[in-house]
């Protein structure tokens, strides 16, 4: 046995091979190293650490896309903190961000490596891997810091508000400059979940617009009041469309509200992949800077944003709808909580949503 054990080449440089279970080609076809016919040598070995909330995770893939150009045969890890919203067709190891990763990628070595999170904990760890070049953020006397110029504009915009402000590149261009490339328009990777078998009672034949109500506890001052939902509603129904109520649990007692009092359809809540499927079935979303935001750009939806305290050339919406805004410009940018009691965007009409949703569905 071990003279059979010795004669067995083993290729650790495939791109299948796991090295403590079978790899695909094993298993499927019962291949072994030597003269399969799958075997395919890594190139390059790429660690992308994205923490982060699932928002951020989303609008970062798009920089697959341009790895997969730029690095032949390239085996692409990717840490972060929202696993399940990564595509598994796309990235080789998805590594949610818990000690037994930690170990591993601190063991492993990497031709390259992309930090694109100013965390601490992202930016130390950064720092300890090796790696023949690293582009974004390590740690610096204690605190995070760029690597290289490359990575300067997106980090003094995260740490000066006059600069933030004066900022007129989106999200994507600027993760785009930190690894020296130009943004030409690469979409989001984005699982749809269309083959996953949810079924919606839905008439085909009418125009769907899901109206995301929510925006988490952290950025309270982007809310839209709910008696502008309601109206927003109405105006909808007195139209021609259907509007679908959307959001998670924390949203789910004011939608049961708003849809009681305006015959608005709701669904209810429902897992991450059920919640992208029932967006997608939408012919427009409707939404406040949120989760929901990155999702309608993955699915290439037309898309309504409502902003008031970002700045709004942060966001990107690949020419599929636009974004609107109250009539005076708020003076709470970037504080979760209106420092006047009142956020501004109570002063965003029904009227001009209204009039974005329409203008946005006839140029798409």
């Amino acid at each position: 046995m071990s003279e059979f054990l010795n004669s067995i080449e083993v290729k650790t440089d495939c791109l299948y091979f796991k090295g403590d279970i079978p790899c695909k080609p094993n298993k499927e076809f019962g291949y072994h190293c030597q003269g399969c016919p799958s075997y395919k040598k890594i190139e390059y070995k790429i660690l992308i650490i994205k923490l982060g909330a699932i928002g951020d995770v989303i609008r970062t893939t798009p920089i697959l896309r341009k790895l997969r150009k730029e690095y032949n045969n390239a085996k692409i890890s990717w840490l972060t903190l929202s696993p399940d919203i990564l595509p598994k067709s796309s990235v080789e190891e998805i590594l949610n961000f818990e000690l037994k990763n930690i170990l591993y990628i601190e063991n492993t070595h990497f031709d390259v490596l992309i930090n694109l999170d100013k965390d601490k904990e992202a930016c130390a760890l950064a720092s300890k891997i090796s790696a023949g070049k690293k582009m974004g953020y390590i740690l610096k006397n204690g605190v995070p810091f760029p690597v290289s110029s490359l990575a300067n504009h997106k980090y003094l915009t995260g740490i000066f508000d006059d600069v933030s402000k004066a900022n007129k590149k989106s999200y994507v261009e600027e993760i785009f400059e930190i690894l020296d490339w130009k943004f030409e328009n690469e979409e989001y990777l984005f699982d749809d979940h269309e083959d996953k078998g949810f079924v919606w009672n839905l008439d085909k034949n009418k125009k769907y617009i899901g109206l995301n109500t929510g925006c988490g506890d952290r950025w309270t001052s982007r809310l839209w009041p709910n008696e502008q939902w309601l109206d927003l509603i109405k105006i909808l129904k007195e139209n021609g469309f259907e509007p679908v109520l959307l959001g998670g649990a924390q949203e789910n007692e004011k939608n049961k509200m708003l849809s009681e009092k305006s015959g608005a359809l709701y669904f209810g809540y429902f897992p991450l992949p059920q919640f992208v499927n029932l967006m997608n079935q939408m012919e427009l979303i409707v939404t406040q800077v949120t989760m929901a935001m990155h999702i309608a750009v993955g699915l290439k939806k037309t898309l309504v944003l409502m902003n008031n305290i970002f700045n709004p050339h942060e966001f990107y919406l690949y020419n599929r709808g636009q974004i609107v805004s109250p009539p005076k410009e708020c003076e709470c940018f970037y504080r979760g909580v209106c420092v006047h009691g009142t956020s501004c965007m109570a002063q965003l009409s029904s009227e001009t949503v209204f009039k974005a949703i329409v203008s946005s569905l006839e140029k798409s």
